[in-house]
């Protein structure tokens, strides 16, 4: 008989996958993030990983990173499956989800959400096609009182603290103040403009103003003052005074400035340098209608985006005839992970979540080990039973290897002592399972 021909395991690219270790550090992340959400009122929600192709391209330009979905075989007549495809982002579900349980919600809705989410585009360092991201969002009815956009991004500020990341900064600006200057500026299509400075980061000023006059068709001094603009950063309010200084004027302007100083003031007490008024940041995404949010690494600045967001209005606009107005944030665990294992920065945790390896003395003490794994458990503790009986040199090895911390010897006869052994240490003593409890973990 021939051999079935072997598949090469390849992984596919931009679909990361971490060893247990790494898996691990995620997970406790994952737990500290889960945790700084719920201490500010979120609760937790879960959409399903596909969405209607009509929701998913109601807004925004996000059409082109859609994966649809068919089955393999479908039935040549039968097209329901390729009206649906994968989430790009959290917020779109969200958004439907909210108009489709709006009777039933308590508003203002705060909730949170960790999920993975897809998108077709070409894998590079920091893009994925399939991530995971942890967004909060608050939304509530006809008006959402401002302080909210200040209270989001210190909620990530004390999430992202607590995971120890190497410096960064929460990049602040407000999707009004862009608008308001570029229609002073008398720009017709104020949007476009938007899009196009939002491009700062990857193409250079020049590659920008390139769009602004092989595109839209600005003159040389309109786009001299949106890259004025642009170049603007700040630690307080006091840039406010700075954007004023540039001459430019209108009615929304002013809205935003009022709305930017607001935001920058509430986070006064954080610590310097952590938030930055960034003139330069208008985020892509069509459905941002105010402040608008982006974290970057210090140390790379050229990196995307940690953490990203921003206010909408109306983005339940295509399902409800409701203003439901909101805020959100997210943070982008899986381009963080990927970043901190590319420079070396993250300290892997152990193989697996056992606290105790429990040895099988002798096939005819199989029993007793197994008793003494399931009382240790019973107290709390995880423990993991070794699958034979091996030498107790090799059942050693074992827990070494995967980074079990302790090792439990029954009694290897009646009458004898249970022994457990600190692998950190080497010392071995006399331990009572009833009573004995891991030093460290």
């Amino acid at each position: 008989m021939t051999e079935p021909q072997l598949v090469r395991p390849v992984p596919v690219s931009g679909f990361p996958e971490w060893l247990p270790e790494i898996r691990m550090v995620e997970q406790r992340w994952l737990d500290l993030i889960r945790s700084g959400f719920e201490k500010y009122g979120f609760c937790s929600i879960e959409t399903p990983s596909v969405e209607p192709l009509s929701v998913l391209t109601a807004k925004g330009e996000t059409s082109n990173e859609v994966y649809a979905l068919r089955r393999l075989q479908e039935d040549a007549d039968d097209a329901s499956d390729s009206r649906i495809g994968l989430h790009f982002d959290l917020t779109v579900p969200f958004a439907r989800y909210t108009a489709q349980h709006f009777n039933e919600l308590v508003f203002p809705f705060k909730r949170y959400q960790i999920q993975r989410v897809w998108r077709g585009e070409r894998a590079q360092d920091g893009r994925f096609r399939e991530f995971t991201q942890c967004d909060i969002d608050v939304i509530n009815v006809d008006h959402l009182p401002l302080h909210f956009d200040a209270e989001l991004p210190r909620m990530i500020h004390e999430v992202m603290t607590s995971l120890n990341l190497p410096a960064w900064t929460i990049n602040i600006n407000n999707r009004k103040v862009l608008q308001g200057f570029y229609e002073g500026l008398g720009i017709s299509d104020p949007l476009a403009v938007i899009r196009a400075v939002d491009k700062l980061d990857k193409v250079g000023p020049e590659g920008v103003a390139k769009i602004l006059s092989g595109e839209l068709g600005l003159p040389a001094q309109t786009i001299d003052s949106c890259l004025a603009l642009a170049r603007m950063r700040g630690t307080s309010s006091a840039i406010v005074d700075d954007i004023k200084s540039l001459g430019v004027t209108s009615e929304l302007l002013t809205e935003g400035l009022a709305e930017l100083s607001y935001v920058l003031d509430s986070l006064a007490n954080l610590p310097t340098g952590s938030i930055v008024a960034d003139l330069s940041i208008a985020r892509g995404l069509d459905y941002y209608t105010g402040t608008v949010y982006e974290g970057k690494f210090v140390d790379w600045p050229n990196y995307g985006s940690i953490c990203s967001g921003g206010r909408y209005e109306n983005l339940t606009g295509s399902f409800i005839r409701r203003s439901l107005p909101g805020v959100g944030m997210s943070i982008g665990l899986t381009r963080i992970f990927a970043k901190l294992m590319a420079e070396g920065l993250l300290e892997a945790g152990p193989k697996c979540p056992s606290d105790v390896l429990v040895v099988i003395p002798r096939d005819d003490r199989r029993h007793e080990a197994e008793a003494t794994a399931a009382h240790l458990r019973q107290r709390g503790m995880n423990v993991e039973l070794y699958h034979q009986a091996d030498k107790v040199a090799k059942q050693v090895r074992y827990a070494s290897r995967k980074g079990i911390p302790f090792v439990w010897f029954p009694p290897f006869q009646e009458g004898a002592a249970h022994e457990v052994k600190n692998l950190e240490t080497g010392e071995q003593a006399a331990a009572d399972p009833a009573s004995w409890f891991p030093t460290s973990r």
